[in-house]
């Protein structure tokens, strides 16, 4: 320990200018600080202070937290006497604290360096010399955290008249502090951070103080000024105003350089709590001093640590952020913060720890009541509400609730909750708003239910649910999809109500309820048949026919307290709804339909009493009856077709011609059985022509396959005239639609005429005509504009989608059909349908590049032009201006996309291509005039840019030719897509004349 002893002269302290207990003396009372303490506190003290005398600091903050404050007392009145005893006692303690086992003594801590302490203190660790108070389990050290904050806490309020601003004790302590905080030792970086940041938590109380101080003296200034420009008065206040600035900025000072030397390496230490703890604090002085703290330079380290690896830390980050933004006056100083950190936020919502994702949530409905997000932000969320753990989904749902049915999140006052006043229907009506976008999926559906439910009261008014299924409501006008939802929301909402789940339980454990739960259940479901008792005939009645509302309305009467029909004398109104559930169950043949009404019958026959549930009995013994019936004849129906068939001549041995003719006589069945009757027709011709021997056919196996592939063309050549007429509307539809499309390019892709000339085969050989290509097409394009048609009736999966744009793209590749009709169609619808229909027909350009021999410049202003005149078509026809505006934009995203082919060495290259497509775009612009000027704006524009600069001339000389031929005397505006083409050109000559003149004057 001999080198620990040797002595070094220190850097003196800098004398401060201003004797601050002299000042403190004199301005007690003003300043609102602590006076000093009297004669009858400190004899009432007396015996406290008298049990510090044998007890080290340490030990008091280890085991006796209750004498801290005399503690600190005591050092605060022995500084002024022996400052250097009471340095070296805190410091010690500090040490300690951390502790290491150090044999420190006053002398050589007041004449060494702060680096060589710590240097020794880091070996002590490096030995082994060290306790771990910070970690430790000990029952008697639980409270040592905790009693050194509020010692740091207590020394610095204690200070606040004289010894914080004497530019000694606490720049000493500063400079400890922060190099025990970069040590290796894990202990003594928790310790000394713990410090460090107390005593900035610390120093902003003082300075808040301070703060106060300085408005008061501020005013008592003004006012004094008012009465008198000078005098003594005057004078004293201007000291005091100037002294408790430079007090307060002596403490800014120090916390500045805290931060920067503690909390900037911390906040990434390798300890997660350590960052927490920053991160924590961090969160504190931006609210609590604000003038300092609510800056981008501090706010920035809240964002990054967002990022934090570890879900502690990020949910700090998260709470720390609540706590600003709860403070309305902040939010303008938070604008940049927010705009570069705000997506962030939003991924957080889906984090991979439930505590972090519900925090970020909770930080996302603050940003939403100051309108920070727009409602396009919260796209991502919206998903969250079918996420698998509960409490998410809870926390998305109170969101939802709260920002788009209630809206009450929008208004200034936190707590305000304007849109709990508004009318049952008005929450009804934007809830069906929501569902709107999962109405295809009953299953999701539930779950949106499910995780609004306990927020929406209304979710909860049987009354009023009721009313606006029966068109009595005049708040509420429901298309079909929002009744279908509205009736699922009903019933979803009444199994809520009476206990039972709605989506699935992850651990499928049986609901268990108390006394008091079991009550509540029972009057919701009291509550439920009162609503239903006289209306549920009626929705019965009105929704019959529908299938996808029938099955919930059934499923109700399971849910209703069948004994209030008694009571309430309500048996009419019971047996219409038997009745009615009798004849559901006969006019629907979907299974669900059919369960639910034999689930509704059963459950009254077993729950019903007395005269009801006889009625019920002997509805469910006339219904069996007349099933048995229906069976019966059904059977002797199919005795009937058998006969027929005995007496009519048909061929058994080929199973091809039997699916030919169902095909061809039962147009009525189900359209999947038709796409697999297709299929097997498809595959069997495939077959043939497989063992069919190449080099040596014979002629039978020709003739057969010959009549097999007219057969299958004949069925898929009607499908293709008929299903784009076709009005039945559903799945089945679209798998129909989307298996003709693919079975009829495999077979001219089988049977391509290029690949059996000049072969035995040569009789196989097959090129469709154009019409029948065209109507190929057709069929295409509908399957590719079904959801942008009708999103609301069809369903079709993008598997489909891009089935039949990939074969409709290999028919263009093989060069079985001409590519003049085909691959611009399919190049126009680039960018209409998504981003995977969008990569297939990518890899088509790229594909047909490698050609050298293809035109792809004639291929592009075809794909233009006839895009175009999709829009031209809706323009004349009137289509609304919403369908015309998206065709419009079509068209400059296809150009935009075409025109991004030519860059770099591709531009040069073929500037050939780009000349004949502006030339070319520019003869069919001037067609018809001024119908199609528009072209040259939506189509032509992208391409200027790609232009050489020798061809802008010829360009412009025949665009300003055609105009002086064509009459301008009309409306100037339908002229401005050719002002805007022209002033492009005239830019990019002028640029390329600039370039021009710098490389001559460069050369």
């Amino acid at each position: 320990m001999e080198e620990m002893r040797r002595p070094k002269r220190g850097r003196p302290p800098k004398p401060r200018e201003v004797d601050y207990a002299d000042f403190m003396e004199e301005d007690d009372d003003a300043a609102g600080l602590a006076p000093p303490h009297t004669k009858r506190k400190r004899a009432a003290s007396a015996a406290a202070a008298a049990s510090l005398e044998d007890q080290p600091l340490i030990d008091i903050i280890k085991h006796n937290g209750r004498l801290i404050s005399h503690a600190v007392k005591k050092l605060v009145e022995d500084y002024e006497s022996n400052k250097n005893s009471v340095i070296f006692q805190i410091l010690a303690m500090l040490f300690e604290a951390c502790g290491a086992k150090h044999e420190i003594y006053p002398d050589y801590l007041h004449e060494s360096d702060v680096d060589d302490i710590v240097l020794s203190l880091v070996d002590l660790a490096r030995k082994g010399l060290v306790e771990d108070n910070y970690s430790t389990k000990q029952k008697d050290l639980k409270h040592f955290k905790e009693n050194l904050v509020i010692f740091w806490d207590s020394l610095v309020l204690e200070c606040q008249n004289g010894p914080l601003f004497d530019d000694t004790l606490f720049q000493k302590i500063k400079d400890y502090v922060i190099a025990l905080s970069c040590t290796p030792p894990r202990v003594y970086r928790q310790v000394a951070s713990l410090v460090g940041l107390q005593l900035v938590t610390s120093f902003i109380s003082v300075a808040k103080i301070l703060s106060g101080q300085r408005e008061t003296t501020q005013r008592q200034l003004n006012a004094e000024k008012k009465k008198q420009s000078d005098g003594p008065l005057v004078e004293s206040l201007n000291n005091r105003l100037a002294l408790t600035h430079e007090n307060i900025t002596y403490l800014e000072d120090l916390m500045r350089k805290i931060f920067s030397g503690l909390f900037m390496h911390r906040y990434r230490d390798v300890d997660p709590e350590i960052r927490m703890s920053c991160i924590k604090s961090l969160g504190i002085w931006v609210v609590s001093y604000p003038s300092l703290f609510l800056q981008d330079i501090y706010l920035k380290y809240l964002g990054w640590t967002l990022n934090d690896k570890n879900a502690g830390v990020r949910r700090t980050s998260i709470l720390a952020l609540q706590s600003l933004y709860e403070v309305d006056d902040n939010i303008p100083s938070l604008g940049l913060f927010t705009e570069r950190f705000y997506s962030r936020m939003i991924q957080l919502a889906d984090d991979i720890d439930v505590s972090v994702a519900v925090s970020a949530i909770g930080l996302i409905k603050q940003l939403l009541r100051h309108q920070l997000l727009s409602d396009d932000d919260l796209g991502p969320l919206y998903d969250l509400l079918i996420d698998e753990p509960p409490m998410i989904r809870r926390a998305i749902g109170e969101l939802v609730y709260d920002h788009l049915i209630a809206q009450n999140i929008k208004t200034s006052q936190p707590g305000a909750r304007d849109g709990e006043n508004e009318p049952s229907e008005v929450h009804i009506g934007r809830m069906l708003q929501i569902l709107r976008e999962f109405s295809e999926d009953p299953v999701l559906s539930s779950y949106v239910i499910d995780d609004i439910w306990d927020d929406m009261k209304a979710m909860r008014d049987w009354r009023c649910m009721i009313s606006v299924l029966l068109d009595e409501n005049p708040g509420i006008e429901l298309t079909d999809m929002d009744g279908t939802n509205l009736v699922r929301m009903l019933h979803a909402s009444a199994k809520k109500a009476v206990g039972e789940r709605i989506i699935p339980a992850m651990d499928n454990r049986k609901l268990y309820y108390n006394k008091g739960q079991k009550e509540t259940l029972e009057n919701s479901k009291r509550e439920i048949t009162s609503a239903f008792l006289t209306r549920y005939p009626h929705l019965l009645r009105k929704y019959m026919s529908d299938k996808a509302k029938i099955s919930p309305l059934v499923d109700m009467m399971v849910l209703l307290k069948l004994e209030m029909y008694s009571f309430k004398r309500q048996e009419t109104h019971f047996k219409a709804a038997i009745d009615l559930i009798t004849d559901a169950f006969f006019k629907h043949g979907e299974k669900d339909a059919l369960r639910s009404c034999i689930k509704a019958i059963t459950f009254c026959c077993t729950e019903c009493q007395a005269d009801l549930k006889d009625y019920a009995e002997n509805k469910l013994k006339n219904l069996e009856d007349e099933l048995v019936l229906k069976v019966k004849t059904a059977i002797k129906e199919v005795e009937r077709l058998y006969e027929l068939q005995l007496s009519k001549p048909v061929k058994n041995d080929s199973l091809f011609e039997d699916m030919y003719r169902i095909l061809s006589h039962l147009r009525d069945m189900d359209n999947e059985v038709k796409s697999f009757l297709l299929l097997n027709m498809y595959l069997q011709v495939a077959w043939c022509l497989h063992v069919i021997d190449g080099e040596n056919p014979s002629e039978t196996s020709i003739d057969e396959l010959l009549s097999k592939q007219s057969s299958l063309f004949d069925q898929l050549y009607y499908y293709l005239v008929v299903l784009p007429t076709y009005q039945k509307e559903g799945r089945s539809t679209t798998v129909l639609s989307c298996r003709v499309c693919i079975i009829t390019v495999e077979m001219w892709c089988l049977f391509k005429k290029s690949k059996y000339s000049s072969t035995r085969l040569e009789s196989l050989g097959y090129l469709p005509q154009v019409d029948m290509v065209q109507k190929f097409w057709k069929l295409c394009e509908q399957q590719l504009n079904i959801s942008d048609e009708d999103a609301n009736e069809e369903y079709i999966e993008d598997t489909n989608r891009d089935a039949v744009m990939i074969a409709a793209a290999k028919l263009v590749l093989a060069d079985t059909i001409p590519k003049d009709y085909l691959g611009p169609e399919i190049v126009s619808h680039y960018a209409s349908h998504g981003a995977s229909t969008t990569e297939i027909i990518k890899h088509l350009i790229t594909s047909l590049k490698k050609n050298a021999d293809f035109d792809m410049g004639a291929l592009f202003y075809e794909a233009l032009r006839r895009l175009y005149e999709r829009y031209m078509t809706q323009v004349n026809d009137g289509e609304n201006q919403t369908l015309i505006s998206k065709s419009y934009s079509e068209c400059q995203d296809l150009a935009i996309r075409l025109a991004r082919s030519y860059v770099g060495a591709a531009r040069t290259k073929n500037k050939s291509e780009i000349l004949k497509i502006i030339q070319d775009g520019v003869s069919f612009a001037f067609a018809d005039l001024p119908n199609q000027l528009s072209f040259l704006e939506a189509a032509l524009l992208p391409f200027v840019s790609k232009l050489a600069s020798a061809d802008i001339p010829d360009i412009l000389a025949d665009v300003e030719k055609r105009t002086r031929d064509a009459n301008m005397n009309e409306d100037q505006s339908v002229w401005r897509p050719y002002f805007t083409f022209v002033e492009h050109l005239r830019e990019k000559h002028a640029k390329n004349e600039v370039l021009q003149g710098r490389r001559r004057k460069s050369l």
